[in-house]
């Protein structure tokens, strides 16, 4: 039984479902995305964990942002809303940012730690930009929602080697209109490109600080410092576990569910809780 709710936070209210049971399981989205993106995890998962999936403030369901937030704090007091003090934590890119930043600062609380084309806090990105960046920072200005979120598929589900029409197009369909609204929203610029409370110092410095086990999995089609960020993470926490899923970009547990479903299973299966 799948059950949902709004939980507010004064300034905001964020949408969560939860369903199964069992250990708990955190999903925390990509910022180009939204809880949606793990459908293809949902119901797997929910016959063997009590999953807990959430659009964090500025996506899909949740409230909009007028300010900057702190998002590692969105997904601490949601799982404290919902009477969890242990989890295995999962996120994508700024899912998994966000959730490396609180295995550190609440390390009592991860279970586990999964990190899925993620970078850690205080990462500086190296050599030239992502293709097509550039274009969509141009969109965002001029109020071009369509362009916008077209090029942010492009940069993050396409990737650095694929054009458009190499892609599943239902898929790629389904990313659009989650990412319509963040960028209709102006998510990003008002909510995370001046985060307050960011940790100090940041997780860049501090991965020998995780305490508890961690997959970190990338996509071979990704843009190279994300790879480079991959491996950074692996050899810098403790017990740490890489793994590369050939022919996927930035969301490789939403363009190849199967494959990336047993990994996550096996390494899950494998962790005390």
């Amino acid at each position: 039984m799948i059950t949902s709710g709004h939980f507010d936070l004064g300034d905001g209210s964020i949408y969560y479902e939860t369903a199964g049971s069992g250990e708990p399981l955190l999903f925390s989205h990509a910022a180009f995305l939204d809880s949606r993106m793990f459908d293809a995890q949902w119901e797997t998962f929910a016959q063997h964990y009590h999953v807990i999936r959430y659009d964090m403030r500025g996506y899909g369901k949740s409230s909009a942002v007028s300010a900057p937030v702190t998002r590692r704090e969105e997904a601490r007091l949601l799982l404290e809303h919902l009477g969890i003090t242990r989890a295995h934590l999962l996120g994508c890119s700024m899912g998994g940012e966000l959730l490396l930043d609180l295995a550190i600062e609440q390390p009592s609380l991860a279970a586990s730690l999964t990190l899925v084309n993620s970078t850690p806090s205080g990462w500086e990105m190296q050599g030239a930009p992502p293709r097509y960046i550039m274009d969509m920072m141009g969109a965002m200005q001029q109020g071009d929602a369509d362009g916008a979120s077209e090029l942010q598929i492009r940069i993050w589900l396409d990737g650095e080697f694929r054009e458009p029409d190499q892609m599943d197009q239902a898929l790629r369909e389904k990313a659009l209109v989650m990412n319509r609204i963040p960028v209709e929203r102006n998510t990003f610029f008002i909510a995370d490109m001046q985060p307050i409370n960011p940790l100090d110092p940041p997780a860049l410095t501090r991965l020998g600080e995780v305490s508890c086990p961690a997959l970190i999995v990338a996509g071979s089609l990704d843009n190279s410092e994300i790879l480079r960020a991959a491996e950074v993470m692996a050899q810098g926490i403790p017990h740490a576990h890489k793994v590369i899923m050939d022919g996927c970009a930035h969301v490789p547990s939403y363009e190849n569910p199967a494959v990336f479903n047993q990994h996550l299973l096996k390494f899950l299966q494998a962790q005390p809780m």
